[in-house]
């Protein structure tokens, strides 16, 4: 019994199997095209600009930029396809955004690094400006270190336990009307200028223990306006992306929903609200204006008590300096803000260890 072998379907007239495989069959770029590619273009650009005796950094970044995108997205078309042509072309957009978007963050860096190291050691950051005249070159910021401290500690103090409990009452129970206008007013809250939360702060105080009363104490609060709502709003998105299949299991077994929040939600969502924290914090430890309503801008004597009088901190002392407009002035204000940065980084690195601490174990 013979059998016939019949030709392999085509499909539509032109279109076979042997086609669909040489158009995968295409030819690929090497490796080390893309950063050769930049190279030649940022080579080619420069002597170009110094011929022309017109070189700037900025029209060297656009030129370059705009000609190695050209350049990579034609040889991917010729030498790959079109879809890995169009592929090449995005990635290098999105490298050259993140380029643009670092670039002001290195440059501000890299200047407050370079003016502040000329008075950052040990003296600076251990002594005050009690009985330093403006004209000296003595003292240092340990006073504004100790304020900025317990300023911005006092107010995480007071504005974490609200923020939190907020974002938890509108994610677990909130409901109806009452929900809505938490929510409104909190988004409202997250727009609100300094001046006007420094502003409030005074009138309040002013109302509570009579005019003229500035102290720490009154800065922290200021400082809280501000974190509230930022607290709650990065909280509450950290709380929704806690899966309700673990809030369901939870109420299988029989546990109550307080006991489910604090024993499932929160230890599954504390990375984020830790991060979140932070942010919050990092958004206020830098405000100048609130504080030099309520904390005042004269104290130059080390205090540890929010409510003896008057305290500085390091942002009212970076203006203050600046203000003076000495040489030895604008030093002493460069390194408040290299001590500044380097506080926030470390706040930053301890909350990282703090979320790694607290959060849930999972086996890979």
């Amino acid at each position: 019994m013979t059998t016939t072998t019949q030709p392999a379907s085509t499909g539509a007239a032109g279109e076979g199997p042997s086609s669909h495989t040489s158009a995968l069959r295409t030819g690929s770029l090497p490796r080390y095209t893309e950063p050769v590619l930049l190279a030649v273009t940022a080579a080619v650009v420069g002597g170009g600009l110094f011929a022309l005796d017109v070189f700037h950094v900025v029209t060297f970044g656009l030129l370059t930029a705009a000609l190695y995108l050209t350049a990579i997205g034609v040889a991917s078309g010729i030498m790959e396809n079109s879809r890995r042509a169009k592929d090449r072309l995005v990635t290098g957009v999105v490298y050259c955004c993140f380029i643009v978007a670092m670039v002001p963050l290195v440059s501000l860096l890299w200047t407050v690094v370079v003016n502040g190291m000329a008075r950052f050691d040990g003296y600076f950051l251990t002594v005050s400006m009690n009985g330093v005249l403006p004209s000296m070159e003595a003292g240092g910021v340990y006073h504004a270190i100790v304020g900025t401290v317990m300023i911005t500690g006092f107010a995480t103090l007071i504005s974490v336990p609200i923020g939190l409990m907020t974002a938890i009452y509108l994610v677990e129970y909130g409901r109806g009307r009452l929900k809505q206008a938490i929510t409104f007013f909190v988004d409202v809250m997250v727009g609100i200028p300094s001046i006007v939360a420094g502003l409030f702060v005074v009138a309040l105080w002013m109302m509570l223990f009579g005019p003229g009363e500035t102290n720490g104490a009154a800065g922290a609060v200021a400082l809280s306006v501000l974190m509230i709502p930022v607290v709650v709003r990065s909280s509450e998105e950290m709380l929704r992306l806690v899966p309700d299949e673990l809030r369901e299991a939870s109420y299988a077994l029989g546990v109550p929903k307080w006991l489910t929040v604090v024993k499932v939600v929160l230890p599954n969502a504390v990375a984020g609200i830790t991060t979140g924290i932070m942010l919050a914090l990092a958004r206020v430890i830098g405000e100048t204006a609130p504080l030099m309503l309520t904390a005042g801008m004269a104290a130059s004597k080390i205090s540890w008590n929010l409510f003896d009088g008057q305290m500085m901190s390091l942002p009212v002392f970076i203006y203050s300096q600046v203000r003076l407009g000495g040489e030895q002035d604008y030093d002493r204000a460069w390194a408040a803000a290299l001590t500044l940065i380097l506080i926030v980084m470390l706040l930053f690195f301890l909350a990282r260890m703090v979320s790694r601490f607290f959060a849930p174990k999972t086996r890979r």
